[in-house]
């Protein structure tokens, strides 16, 4: 029996000789390029996807029928069914109803 020993570290230029003796490895290199390409373009719209969607966050719009205190801006609001909470710059928990009428102001203190 005669057998053939191809050794790929010897020649690089010899892929093909390679390839032709065993028909495997053309199928094999094709399917890793094809998944590291696939895996480049996913990474790619991942990136883009976080980029778009945490680019500018955006605060809700307070309703019209909210007046919030001279001097204040609001630094978190949180709705609820039937109020709002905003917590403003002052160092003050708002609480609104539904009508936009001032339920409750409450300082907050550090701890």
């Amino acid at each position: 029996m005669v057998t053939t020993r191809l050794d790929m570290d010897d020649d690089l230029n010899g892929w093909k000789e390679t390839a032709k003796a065993v028909p495997e490895l053309r199928f094999l290199r094709m399917l890793v390029t094809g998944l590291a390409l696939v895996m480049g373009l996913g990474m790619i719209a991942i990136v883009a996807l976080l980029w778009i969607r945490l680019g500018q966050p955006q605060m809700p719009q307070l309703p019209d029928a909210i007046s919030l205190p001279e001097g204040a801006t609001p630094e978190a609001v949180t709705y609820g069914r039937n109020w709002t909470v905003i917590v403003t710059d002052l160092g003050e928990v708002l609480l609104y109803d539904q009508g936009g009428s001032l339920r409750s102001r409450t300082p907050l203190t550090a701890p």
